[in-house]
């Protein structure tokens, strides 16, 4: 087949593209920003675009289909000569369902959480040598792509986004891919752009519950209030399972996830972590694992990228890259490192570079969310803004809107390299924070930079 991408440098999409390249499909693809990893991936494989942009020539007669992005707008010229065309437009959680349609889909949804629960599962079901296909929002180790499309697999594990579709089709993406199993981790408002109220995004989480069949399955976090709400008052008669956050200890560094009296070392920690394992082994209980094989197999599971992702240490600093950036997952991610890393202190550094988090309305959610941090930086790149369409907002707005005094707030590349180059880091953690790349900063420069200083 003969595809073109819309928006092809996003996450999933160029995955996605990635994947039906390799299973020899011709590909071809635009966007107007592209940003590592998906920028060198896309070019390693011949599908980086010549130039940055929309080009309505790329689109004719030819192609057998149209995958078009989250990111492209809705006046894309692309998207234009396509519906002129009367191509078929795919989104793609409309063309991951129409290739599983015939699977059993279990999908992961909740505001925090998703892609660290799909990758524990991806995991775990690989060490036991069980047949799926999957599609999760970070790189795993193991794991050659984020996306797996075959014919053979029986099952498939899904990542779903509450998120909208496409600029074509407002439906939250995990409600396109219809679950089996529907799993939620937590609810904590996001994506303000599109869900106005908090009530407005509960409801779709409501509506995520209520398709589920009666042969299926609901799992949710039964510490979460609002995910109670919606698993106690869906239309489905799906059969429940809660689960909560079990018994933990932290021993010379090491947690230790403790289940019927029996300890197993973890590479990872943190009470979320641990939370959003005890719901990865609920579903997998449902996939016919044994007890005895998901914990000689998680014992291995360190992390999926960018999520709490240990980069770089040595006997003074620890240097973890994450991609938290919603208020939930900012809040969890330093509470984690002060439980672990007691009596170090704490450099943390967030970029603002998603809709919702560069909206001045929402911006009031993160209020004291950076408590428990040494050091609090927030960084954004006012291009970055200019490019959502949203109104410019001032660094004083932001101190005032996070609720800290000793809050720094930066804007340039240079500026944050400056100010990494000049911390102390005896006895800590720096926590650098965001799902874009503090406007390129150098960052394998700046790990040497940094031991090279502790040594």
């Amino acid at each position: 087949m003969y595809i073109h991408f819309i928006a092809i440098g996003g996450a999933v999409m160029h995955n996605l593209a990635l994947a039906l390249h390799s299973q020899g499909h011709k590909v071809t693809g635009s966007d107007d920003e592209i940003i590592d990893p998906a920028y060198t991936r896309l070019k390693n494989a011949g599908l980086i675009p010549e130039k940055f942009g929309w080009f309505p020539d790329k689109i004719n007669q030819e192609l057998d289909a149209v995958i078009l992005g989250m990111h492209a707008h809705f006046d894309n010229p692309e998207l234009a000569k396509a519906k002129e065309l009367g191509l078929k437009i795919y989104s793609f959680p409309e063309y991951i369902y129409e290739q599983s349609k015939n699977k059993k889909r279990i999908v992961i949804g909740g505001s925090h959480g998703k892609t660290t629960i799909t990758s524990m599962i991806m995991h775990v079901l690989k060490s036991v040598g069980k047949d799926f296909d999957y599609m999760v929002g970070s790189k795993l180790e193991g794991f050659e792509l984020m996306v797996k499309l075959t014919a053979s697999a029986p099952i498939i594990i899904l990542e779903g986004d509450e998120y909208p579709d496409s600029a074509l089709n407002k439906t939250p993406k995990f409600l396109l891919y219809k679950p089996n199993i529907a799993f939620i981790s937590g609810i904590a408002w996001d994506h303000i752009n599109v869900f106005p109220t908090f009530d407005n995004y509960c409801k779709q989480f409501q509506l995520f519950l209520d398709m589920v069949p009666i042969n299926g399955k609901i799992i949710y976090n039964l510490e979460d209030s609002e995910v109670r709400k919606v698993a106690d008052t869906t239309l489905s008669t799906a059969i429940k399972i809660s689960y909560k956050t079990p018994e933990y200890v932290i021993e010379n560094g090491t947690t230790f996830y403790v289940h019927n009296g029996n300890k197993t070392s973890l590479q990872v920690f943190g009470q979320h972590n641990l939370s959003n394992m005890a719901g990865a082994f609920e579903v997998c209980k449902q996939l016919d694992i044994t007890e005895n094989e998901f914990f000689t197999s998680i014992r291995t599971f360190n992390g999926a990228a960018n999520r709490l992702e240990k980069i770089a240490s040595n006997n003074q600093v620890v240097i973890f890259k994450d991609f938290a950036h919603s208020p939930s997952k900012l809040k969890a991610t330093i509470s984690a490192v002060n439980e672990q890393f007691a009596g170090r202190r704490i450099i943390a550094c967030m970029e603002l570079h998603t809709y919702s988090s560069l909206n001045k309305e929402f911006i009031a959610e993160y209020k004291s969310c950076m408590d428990g941090a040494g050091v609090k930086v927030v960084f954004f790149n006012p291009h970055t803004i200019e490019l959502k369409r949203l109104e410019a907002i001032s660094n004083n707005e932001v101190k005032k809107l996070f609720g800290h005094d000793d809050l720094i707030v930066l804007n340039k590349k240079d500026e944050i390299e400056k100010f990494l180059h000049s911390q102390e880091y005896t006895n800590s953690v720096l926590l650098l924070m965001s799902s874009g790349n503090f406007n390129g900063m150098n960052l394998p420069d700046m790990i040497q930079f940094i031991l090279k200083q502790t040594a």
